[in-house]
C-alpha cells in the first residue's frame, strides 16, 4: 500500500483541531504552510572518489512563540514534505508542552551507511556553512534519524568558527562536555516511557501483567523498551528496519541489545521468530509503541491492531484514517506531539544551561522532564475531554492552536 503523505496527514490534523476548536480562520490560514523553506545542494568528492551532490532542506514553521528550535534527519528517501510535516509536529511539540519556541526541521538526503566518516564530517559542516546559521536567538539545530552527538559537535565547531564565537547554546544534542545537556540522548525514550506509564494508569492498566510491541529499535525504541522491561513488562516483539523477532513468552531486552551490537539487526535473535515489519501490527499485545519512521500504521493494517494503547514514539506513525479506525475500535493513542517530546524539551533545557553556562545534573533534567511531559499529555486529555472527543490528538492540538493563535493576535498577524 503506498505511504500517506506526512504533510498531508499533519494538515488534516491541523484542520480538524482547528475547526473543533473554533480557532481563527487566519491562524489556520496561516499555518497551511511554512513561514519559511530553505533548500540547497551540497557537492562532494567522497573518500571513494565518486562524486555527488545532496539535497538539503531547513523549514521554519512557524516562530509565533519564540525561535526556531529542532532536528536534523539524513536518510536515502528524504523528501522536502517530510521535513515540512516534521517542522509542523515540532511547532505543536513546543506549544504542548509550554517551551518558548517556533518549530523547525532540517534534512539531507543521503545514506550515511555508504559514507565514510570523513565524508560525513564534511557533509555536515557543508549543511550548517549553507544554513548561514544566525544563533540561538533565531534558529537551533539538532540531531534526528542518521545524526547524533557527533554530527552536533561537528555542527557546533563549524558555526564557532564561522562566527568566531563559542555559543554552545547555537547547536542542541551536543556531547555534555561540549555544553550538551545530561539525559539528551535518552530523552526522547524516557518521555514516551514516562506518558505510557501515566496513560496505561489512567486505563486501568497493569504494565507489569501486560505484554507490548515495539516497531523501531534505535535510539528511541531501545530506550523505552528496555525500561519497559525493566518495570515487568512483557516485550513479546521488537523489530527494526531489517525485520523483527517475536516471541510470546517475552524477550529478554538486554540480551537483545548485545544481539544487536553484536550482528547490527534485531532478526536472527536466538529463541525468537523472525518476523517481518508489517506483520508486527497485527501480534497481540496490550501495548504498541511504533517507534520508527511515520504512517506505518495506515488504512490498510489498522484493523490488524491488536493492542488497545498505542504510544507513539515516532513522528506521525498513525495516518488520519487510521486514527479514526482505531479510535473507533476503543483504542487509546497518546500522540507523537506529547508522547515523543522528551527530546524537544531536554533541548530546551538545553538551550537554557547553554546560555546561563549553569548546567544540571542527570536528576535534575530528569525530574523536570517527567514534569513538563505529563503535564503536556494532562492538558491534552483535560481539552479533550471539553470537547467530548476521544481524540487525546485533537486536545494536544487545539490546545497548541490555541496558544499559537493568542500570540499571533497579540503579534498582530492576524
Amino acid at each position: 500500500m503506498a505511504q500517506a503523505n506526512v504533510f498531508q496527514v499533519a494538515l488534516n490534523t491541523l484542520n480538524h483541531a482547528g475547526k473543533l476548536g473554533n480557532i481563527d480562520s487566519r491562524v489556520l490560514e496561516i499555518l497551511q504552510a511554512p513561514k519559511r523553506i530553505m533548500q540547497f545542494r551540497i557537492p562532494l568528492t567522497l573518500d571513494d572518489g565518486s562524486f555527488k551532490v545532496f539535497q538539503a532542506y531547513r523549514v521554519h514553521y512557524c516562530d509565533a512563540l519564540g525561535p526556531c528550535k529542532n532536528g536534523t534527519r539524513i536518510r536515502p528517501n528524504l523528501t522536502l514534505d517530510e521535513i515540512k510535516a516534521l517542522a509542523i509536529f515540532m511547532t505543536i511539540k513546543h506549544c504542548a508542552a509550554d517551551i518558548p519556541a517556533g518549530g523547525a526541521k532540517g534534512g539531507i538526503q543521503a545514506d550515511p551507511s555508504t559514507l565514510s566518516n570523513n565524508d560525513m564530517e564534511r557533509l555536515i559542516r557543508a549543511f550548517v556553512r549553507n544554513l548561514q546559521p544566525k544563533g540561538p536567538w533565531v534558529d537551533v539545530p539538532g540531531a534526528d534519524i542518521g545524526t547524533g552527538e557527533q554530527a552536533m559537535a561537528w555542527m557546533l565547531d563549524e558555526y564557532e568558527q564561522i562566527t568566531g564565537n563559542h555559543c554552545p547554546p547555537a547547536i542542541n544534542d551536543k556531547p555534555p562536555i561540549l555544553g550538551g545537556s545530561l539525559g539528551g540522548e535518552a530523552a526522547t525514550g524516557v518521555g514516551v516511557f514516562k506518558v505510557l506509564i501515566r496513560a496505561a494508569s489512567d486505563m486501568k492498566m497493569n504494565v507489569k501483567e501486560s505484554s507490548a510491541v515495539v516497531q523501531g529499535f534505535g535510539q528511541v525504541g531501545s530506550v523505552l523498551a528496555s525500561l519497559l522491561h525493566e518495570e515487568g513488562c512483557r516485550i513479546v516483539a521488537v523489530s527494526d528496519v531489517f525485520g523483527g523477532a517475536y516471541s510470546p513468552s517475552g524477550i529478554d531486552i538486554g540480551k537483545l541489545k548485545d544481539h544487536v551490537a553484536e550482528t547490527g539487526k534485531v532478526p536472527g535473535f536466538p529463541g525468537a521468530d523472525v518476523i517481518s515489519n508489517e506483520e508486527i501490527f497485527g501480534i497481540e499485545s496490550d501495548i504498541l509503541v511504533p517507534a520508527a519512521v511515520q504512517s506505518v500504521i495506515h488504512k490498510g493494517n489498522a484493523k490488524d491492531v491488536k493492542a488497545t494503547l498505542i504510544v507513539e514514539g515516532a513522528n506521525g506513525p498513525v495516518t488520519t484514517e487510521a486514527d479514526e479506525d482505531l479510535l473507533e475500535n476503543g483504542v487509546t493513542i497518546v500522540p507523537d506531539v506529547i508522547a515523543n517530546s522528551g527530546g524537544a524539551t531536554v533541548c530546551h533545557f538545553e538551550r537554557i544551561q547553554g546560555l546561563s553556562d549553569m548546567y544540571w545534573d542527570l536528576e535534575t533534567v530528569n525530574k523536570r522532564l517527567e514534569q513538563r511531559i505529563l503535564k503536556a499529555y494532562q492538558d491534552a486529555v483535560t481539552v479533550a475531554r471539553e470537547f467530548e472527543t476521544p481524540s487525546i490528538r485533537t486536545g494536544a492540538w487545539i490546545h497548541a492552536l490555541r496558544k499559537l493563535s493568542k500570540a499571533m493576535k497579540l503579534r498582530g498577524w492576524v
